[in-house]
């Protein structure tokens, strides 16, 4: 059996301690990591060994949910080696790859994490292939691109362009946390094992569906990174369109990699590309009160805390169905929702009896906080001729399997590019054409007579325009994660 060995570029950062080290220390307790492995910490921070296994042992203690095993974290820690040095320098990566090769004795496969700032990816990757350390003659050698991958479309181009010069395609997993929580993962599941879903996904019984993220917290002191990247950079190319994908993507050929990743490449192909025209009636950016007043924050921002898009795809299944995507800091409560809103019934229940309007079905896939699955349905309120009422079926996976049974979604992606599942990875194409798709809003959104930039008041739901937005099309936006058992039966509207 081969070693394996992870390095982590960056591993000094916030990523490291937060997510990285959890993640891989709980692969390591449930035995699902090589038994032949060496993990390599990689940064420009002055640290020994004890030192980056120091670090790495608070962020499990203070990130991740559960104790830490004193006796696994031992066996665990003899795996945690640390190399100092620059991420453009030539003779430090010459240091870290015969630090790699006396640890690894052998022949050996290797993970590469780029958990570094973006404008180090390329020019890591260029140090790694210039002195052979992604030749695959003595094992496979993979590398792991955090998000942003790219800030526009030519800048997401160039980075393909220079990772492709050094990597093959299958070597690179380019990552969006998103996709290894595990309500996004059981989409697939959801739609394509339940038989009495897929006959009605369509146009025909689908009135609209809401993709929403919403983010309690402010920005705090991360203002000064954000600024100037703004909601539509920050989530909807990654994480709101990954969600669209697996929304409306038409059933895979296969569930293999390829397959499934061509599935979700052609639902973004279908978006309908936004004018000119569309950007000032279809979407609307805000910007939550005092932001302009944080350090590192220009005081005539523009920059978008707050972004709403209607968007259509043009194909058969989803033929004039419109998609609401909305993401904002600072909102009333932290929540990741999907909700698909059928259409009402053309006639009502009861005819001249009918007491009150029936509410159209929902099915609400809950991402965050509670993770699960709301179906909301009419039924006949007893001793009465006509009433009826919106009731609720609800999963909640922590009440079906517990409450140790939800990985963290990096402990699944880490173990799946150890595994080569690219499954869960952006492909390459995918990214660029995102991008593509965003290009007309930044661009108008930019431009000195863009569209308005509308101040909305911090912990509430956004700007009365995103209201607007999708009332003016007789709809309203809806929440049901969350809300209490007293509340359920009747429709939110936010």
């Amino acid at each position: 059996m081969k070693n394996t060995t992870i390095v982590i570029f960056g591993a000094s950062g916030d990523l490291s301690q937060r997510k990285l080290g959890p993640g891989l220390y709980s692969l390591f307790q449930k035995k699902r990591l090589p038994e032949k492995l060496n993990i390599v910490g990689y940064s420009s921070s002055k640290l020994m060994d004890g030192g980056f296994i120091e670090r790495l042992r608070k962020g499990v203690e203070q990130f991740r949910e559960g104790s830490l095993d004193e006796e696994t974290w031992q066996d665990f820690s003899k795996h945690l080696h640390y190399q100092s040095g620059g991420l453009t320098s030539i003779e430090d990566f010459h240091s870290l790859a015969a630090r790699l090769k006396q640890l690894e004795a052998g022949p050996a496969n290797r993970l590469y994490y780029l958990a570094t700032p973006p404008q180090f990816f390329a020019e890591i990757v260029t140090c790694l292939g210039t002195i052979g350390m992604t030749d695959q003659t003595e094992g496979w050698r993979r590398v792991v691109v955090e998000k942003p991958y790219g800030t526009d479309v030519l800048s997401a181009r160039q980075l393909n362009k220079q990772l492709r010069a050094i990597l093959d395609e299958e070597q690179i997993y380019r990552i969006d946390h998103y996709l290894g929580k595990e309500t996004v993962q059981n989409i697939l599941t959801f739609r394509f094992a339940n038989s009495f879903y897929e006959p009605i996904w369509n146009h025909n019984f689908i009135d609209h569906i809401q993709i929403s993220v919403a983010e309690k917290v402010n920005l705090g002191n991360r203002a000064g990174y954000f600024d100037g990247i703004g909601t539509l950079r920050d989530m909807f190319q990654n994480h709101l369109f990954e969600l669209l994908s697996l929304i409306s993507m038409e059933p895979p050929a296969t569930f293999q990699v390829e397959d499934l990743r061509e599935a979700k490449v052609k639902a973004l192909h279908a978006v309908r590309p936004l004018s000119s025209q569309d950007v000032e009636v279809s979407t609307v950016r805000g910007q939550y009160k005092g932001y302009r007043n944080i350090s590192g924050v220009a005081p005539d921002s523009n920059t978008e805390t707050y972004a709403a898009l209607r968007l259509y795809l043009d194909n058969p299944r989803w033929q004039e169905v419109p998609f609401y995507l909305r993401s904002g800091k600072y909102l009333a409560e932290k929540s990741t929702e999907i909700i698909i809103q059928f259409k009402a019934m053309p006639f009502p229940i009861g005819g001249e009896n009918r007491i009150g309007s029936m509410s159209p079905n929902i099915l609400s896939f809950c991402l965050q906080p509670d993770e699960g699955f709301h179906q909301r349905f009419e039924v006949k309120v007893p001793d009465t001729q006509a009433e009826t009422r919106p009731v609720e079926m609800v999963f909640h996976y922590r009440d079906a399997f517990g409450e140790a049974t939800i990985p963290e979604a990096y402990e699944r992606l880490l173990l799946d590019a150890l595994n080569g599942d690219a499954s869960l990875f952006t492909r390459g194409d995918r990214a660029e054409l995102a991008w593509e798709l965003l290009e007309p809003v930044m661009k108008a959104w930019h431009s000195p007579n863009g569209p308005d930039l509308h101040i909305y008041e911090p912990l509430s739901w956004g700007p009365k325009a995103a209201d607007d937005l999708i009332e003016k099309d007789g709809r309203s936006w809806l929440r049901v994660c969350g809300i209490h058992k007293a509340d359920a039966l009747q429709p939110i509207l936010i």
